[in-house]
């Protein structure tokens, strides 16, 4: 798989100070979209940028290719509608952490090891507690 940034441009860049009542609708059920595909695993993060130039919406998405992509974007209800319009872009060599995978502490000893051993207990050898 590989890691695309899929950036959604709105209408203008005062868009998220000042959208209408039937933007804002569209918006909703664009963020509905984008949940669900969040929740699948499809999308890593999404969300709204704080851009001073103006605000933008970004997600990052793992697929098989970015035409897969360029499909969820013409899929999307803010594109569909034609509030907004998108682009996508490869992220080649993207390093993802994977939720619930800890990441190593600095100092601290691997997992099934104690402190001050080399190795972990073998599951003959009876282990005294203190």
């Amino acid at each position: 798989m590989s890691h695309y940034l899929y950036k959604l441009i709105p209408p203008r860049p005062t868009f998220d100070q000042d959208m209408t009542d039937a933007e804002a609708s569209v918006m909703g059920q664009h963020v509905a979209y984008w949940q669900d595909l969040t929740e699948k695993g499809t999308a890593i993060v999404f969300g709204p940028v704080a851009d001073p130039a103006g605000a933008w919406g970004l997600a990052v998405v793992e697929a098989e290719a970015e035409h897969d992509v360029h499909a969820l974007g013409v899929g999307d209800p803010a594109v569909a509608s034609e509030l907004a319009r998108f682009e996508v872009c490869a992220m080649p060599g993207a390093v993802v952490a994977r939720i619930g995978e800890a990441a190593p502490v600095p100092g601290a000893p691997a997992p099934g090891r104690e402190l001050g051993t080399s190795s972990p207990p073998s599951p003959d050898v009876e282990v005294e507690t203190p």
